[in-house]
């Protein structure tokens, strides 16, 4: 009967976590399901991961380059070397050279990255000079370091004055020109979902948001907290500034259900019903 039952349990714990995730469970920690690469330091990066130390030789490596997108905004590139984005496994154990990367506007969290290109609207970057930095993250959120300092890229990137010329600059590539407002039609959207998020409650209630595929969606929300929006199955991601409308839009062109959710609450914003 004892050894009945050992193997019983054994069997319950290989099945739990032997199913990748697409994002850690709230209220449980980006730390809990650990894997045993490398060493995990006592110290965190700037926004407070712990650092995963691992030796120079064959360590990920990245750099980031941008240039200006032709409608709005830059687009974003990510060479990276000995790593791999694994987007179905974020959540699960620290593998080697793996994981997913965080985007970072003067040091403030704007977007989770699963893959080597990002578009960055112009909306979202004020006037004047800044720092865009990526910085390399396992699985299980620990953050990839060498020499007790995190892996990661930067660029600078400066947004003119509305009606100046020149003066900006993105990697020695031309400044765009970011328009004061989109050309008309640009940000039309064929539904509209407008949510609130105050003390820790959404407004309205979370539903279903039934679509057809191709349709656009706008997803309007104001949190009274910084957070980030993320869409699944889409691997979407908008950043919440606090007290301030935020819009998303996006073209439904997957079918299926998707969950809309916020990173740093955990909750669940609306679904979306794509057919």
């Amino acid at each position: 009967m004892l050894a009945l039952a050992l193997l019983l349990a054994g069997g319950a714990a290989a099945g739990c976590g032997g199913r990748a995730t697409t994002h850690h469970k709230p209220g449980t920690s980006h730390e809990q399901a650990s894997g045993s690469v490398g060493t995990l330091l006592a110290t965190v990066d700037a926004s407070g991961h712990k650092l995963r130390e691992v030796p120079a030789e064959g360590a990920p490596e990245v750099r980031l380059a941008l240039r200006p997108d032709s409608e709005d905004g830059w687009n974003l590139q990510l060479s990276v070397e000995n790593f791999r984005f694994t987007p179905d496994s974020t959540g699960g154990a620290a593998l080697p050279g793996a994981g997913h990367a965080h985007l970072e506007l003067d040091g403030r969290k704007i977007a989770r990255l699963y893959g080597p290109w990002f578009h960055l609207p112009a909306a979202q970057v004020p006037e004047g000079a800044h720092t865009l930095t990526v910085r390399l993250y396992a699985d299980d959120h620990t953050s990839w370091a060498v020499s007790g300092k995190p892996v990661e890229g930067a660029a600078q990137l400066t947004v003119p004055a509305p009606g100046a010329s020149g003066g900006g600059h993105s990697h020695g590539d031309t400044p765009p020109q970011p328009p004061q407002s989109p050309p008309p039609g640009q940000e039309q959207a064929d539904r509209t979902v407008s949510i609130t998020v105050r003390d820790g409650k959404v407004s309205p209630a979370p539903a279903r948001t039934e679509l057809r595929r191709g349709e656009r969606v706008a997803l309007r929300v104001t949190s009274d907290r910084a957070d980030t929006l993320h869409v699944h199955g889409y691997d979407k991601e908008l950043a919440l500034p606090a007290g301030q409308e935020a819009t998303l839009i996006l073209t439904a062109d997957r079918t299926g259900l998707f969950e809309v959710e916020t990173h740093e609450s955990g909750l669940v914003l609306t679904q979306l019903l794509v057919r």
